[in-house]
């Protein structure tokens, strides 16, 4: 005779843990930072409401956790100068299209301080670093880094979250073909005169 133990707390916890980042990430996705709440989320994780706030203790606790953000750009040694436009629009692309978490972020960056400021770490940790190896003039990478996300996230805003038809439309060869260009010039040519 087999006994069916329940299973132990540590387990019931991660899957509940579990559970409520997956509804949070769809729910911000879907409703942004502003319009998602924490009884809807419990809802989509089939948990009470009390069980997200005791994880996570408020909605921007939730936020933080849920939408974590690890761009896993390529090592930058690894690049081509000549190339890592290309390779970086082509990464976003693809980056953008399987999570949702990073239309969350962008949604939240849009409308909320905390959404804003979960970005602004992500440029300063990731794209930065980035940019420096490629940018002739060091004391032009910030602005250099800047307009690469300008692009990038332009680009985001208009496929993903707004949806423009003509956006929406552009197989990714077609996107990467405009946007690299415009990518590798902000990264690597000489300072416009």
């Amino acid at each position: 005779m087999t006994s069916s133990k329940p299973p132990a707390p540590q387990r019931r916890s991660e899957a509940t843990r579990t559970a409520i980042l997956d509804a949070a990430r769809e729910r911000f996705a879907a409703d942004g930072y502003e319009r998602a709440t924490i009884r809807a989320i419990a809802r989509d994780a089939n948990i009470d409401p009390s069980m997200v706030m005791r994880y996570y203790g408020n909605k921007e606790g939730l936020f933080a956790a849920a939408v974590t953000i690890d761009l896993r750009l390529p090592d930058p040694s690894s690049l081509s100068r000549e190339e890592v436009g290309r390779v970086l629009v082509t990464h976003f692309l693809a980056m953008w299209e399987e999570s949702d978490v990073l239309t969350a972020l962008l949604r939240a960056g849009a409308t909320n301080e905390a959404g804003a400021e979960r970005m602004r770490g992500v440029f300063r940790d990731q794209v930065l670093p980035l940019a420096r190896r490629f940018c002739p003039d060091p004391e032009q990478v910030p602005v250099r880094a800047a307009l690469v996300s300008s692009h990038l996230l332009g680009l985001a805003l208009t496929r993903y979250v707004l949806r423009f038809p003509p956006a929406v439309a552009l197989d990714t060869e077609e996107a990467v073909a405009w946007l690299a260009p415009a990518v590798q010039r902000c990264l690597t040519a000489p300072y416009p005169q």
